[in-house]
């Protein structure tokens, strides 16, 4: 297209009108969505110690290997590390709970972003 078609088009003083029904059907929509009730709020006060002592615990996990990882490191020449079966169970625990929350943390981050919603 060169320069004078978009002129004229654009110089068109067409009055654009919605069809009828257009307006009533967003008013109606727009009160609906202001009669709507306000969405329940995650209870994030509940959650937090939950979220503390899953850290916690797993970083005394972590801890715990490293700590038997470098005993045996000094003790042989050889690294071979045995975990114990205190320290596995709880671990075992500790980590599906932390694949759990990471995978409820990454549906929720999900479904917030496919709904519009920013808050996470």
């Amino acid at each position: 297209m060169d320069d004078e078609k978009i002129d004229r088009i654009l110089a068109n003083d067409d009055e654009l009108i919605p069809s009828s029904g257009f307006v009533a059907s967003v008013m109606a929509r727009i009160q609906d969505e202001v009669a709507a009730p306000a969405p329940i709020p995650f209870p994030w006060k509940r959650a937090l110690p939950g979220v503390v002592l899953a850290g916690a615990g797993l970083g005394w996990g972590v801890v715990e290997v490293s700590r038997q990882a470098i005993a045996a490191a000094q003790t042989t020449h050889a690294v071979t590390v045995t975990i114990p079966d205190m320290v596995v169970r709880p671990l075992e625990g500790l980590l599906w709970a932390a694949l759990a929350l990471g995978l409820s943390l990454g549906t929720l981050r999900l479904a917030r972003r496919a709904g519009g919603s920013s808050l996470l």
